[in-house]
C-alpha cells in the first residue's frame, strides 16, 4: 500500500467509514488527527449525510475525544443550502428528507410546498421516513415543471455490521417514475462541495502561485464520492479501507487514489511521526 512520504497544509475528513464507525472511532483515528492538529495542520470534516446537522458532528466528534467546532464542518444540508440561495432563493420545496435537513432549510428561510403547481424544486435526500405519498407529490411536481436536486448520491449509509440505503434510492425511484434525471447533486464529489471546503480552508497562496488545493489531501472510504472529489478538485486523495471500499472494489475500479490506507495512521509518515517539511513550503 502507498503512503504519504510528507505532511500536508490542510486534511479534510469523511466522517462515516473513516473517523468513525457507529459510536465509536475507528483505530488509529483520534491519535492521527490529535498528531495533525498538535503539529499545526489544518483538520477539518465532511460528510454527505444530511440526517444530522454540523452541530450535531461537532458534538460526537467532542464526544469522542476530538473537540471541534461545527464551523470546521460541512455536509451536504450546507452545501444545499447555499445552493439554493445562489440558484433558487425565493423557491418553494418539497423535500423528501429528514428532519435536520429540513429545519437547515427552513431556518434559511425557504417555504414548504406540497402542490402540484406550488413547488419549485424537488428536493431528495436520504429519508428513512420515504412513503409512497412523497414519491407521488415528487412525479407530480417534476411532471408540472419542478426542478430536482439532492444532497448526495449515496448508494448506502455505512454501518456497523452493514448498512442503510441511502438517497441513490430516492433518486432512483423519481427519475424512474418521471424519466427526469437529476439536475444537481450537491454533495461529493460536485464542484460546490469542493468551493464550500476550500472557501472554509482559506489557505494562503504560496510564493509561487501554487493552487490552494494542491496542499491539501482528501481522505475517505468511498472512491465514487470522497477520492473522485479530491482528485477532480487537485488534492491528493487518500482511500481508508476502513468503510465502504474493500480491495476487491478497489481493484475493479478504474478511479485510482493518490494512496490507500489501511488505517488513518498510514497517513503519517514513518519517522517516529517527527513532522517533516510539506514539499510545497520546502
Amino acid at each position: 500500500m502507498n503512503t504519504p512520504s510528507h505532511l500536508y497544509d490542510a486534511y479534510i475528513f469523511d466522517l462515516d467509514g473513516t473517523v468513525y464507525l457507529g459510536d465509536a472511532l475507528l483505530p488509529t483515528a483520534g491519535e492521527t488527527i490529535t498528531y495533525l492538529r498538535e503539529v499545526g495542520k489544518r483538520t477539518v470534516f465532511l460528510s454527505n449525510n444530511p440526517t444530522h446537522t454540523r452541530y450535531d458532528y461537532a458534538a460526537k466528534l467532542t464526544r469522542l475525544g476530538l473537540p471541534t467546532p461545527a464551523e470546521d464542518i460541512i455536509n451536504s444540508s450546507v452545501v444545499m443550502v447555499d445552493f439554493l440561495r445562489h440558484h433558487l432563493p425565493q423557491a418553494r420545496l418539497f423535500v423528501i428528507g429528514e428532519e435536520p435537513l429540513q429545519a437547515e432549510l427552513r431556518a434559511a428561510g425557504f417555504e414548504w410546498a406540497d402542490e402540484m403547481g406550488r413547488i419549485d424544486a424537488v428536493i431528495a435526500s436520504f429519508d428513512r421516513t420515504f412513503v409512497y405519498r412523497k414519491l407521488q407529490i415528487a412525479f407530480d411536481a417534476i411532471r408540472a415543471g419542478a426542478r430536482f436536486f439532492a444532497t448526495n448520491a449515496d448508494r448506502y449509509c455505512p454501518m456497523p455490521g452493514g448498512g442503510e440505503p441511502d438517497a441513490a434510492a430516492i433518486i432512483a425511484a423519481i427519475e424512474a417514475c418521471t424519466s427526469t434525471k437529476i439536475q444537481a447533486v450537491v454533495g461529493k464529489p460536485s464542484t460546490y462541495m469542493v468551493e464550500a471546503i476550500l472557501n472554509l480552508l482559506d489557505l494562503p497562496a504560496d510564493p509561487f502561485g501554487k493552487l490552494t488545493a494542491s496542499r491539501c489531501i482528501m481522505i475517505g472510504d468511498r472512491l465514487e464520492t470522497d477520492v473522485q472529489m479530491g482528485l477532480n478538485a487537485g488534492m491528493a486523495a487518500a482511500l481508508t479501507l476502513t468503510g465502504a471500499t474493500s480491495e476487491a472494489d478497489l481493484a475493479a475500479s478504474p478511479i485510482r487514489p493518490t494512496y490507500v490506507l489501511h488505517r488513518l495512521g498510514d497517513l503519517l509518515p514513518e519517522n517516529d511521526h517527527t513532522p517533516l517539511i510539506d514539499d510545497c513550503q520546502s
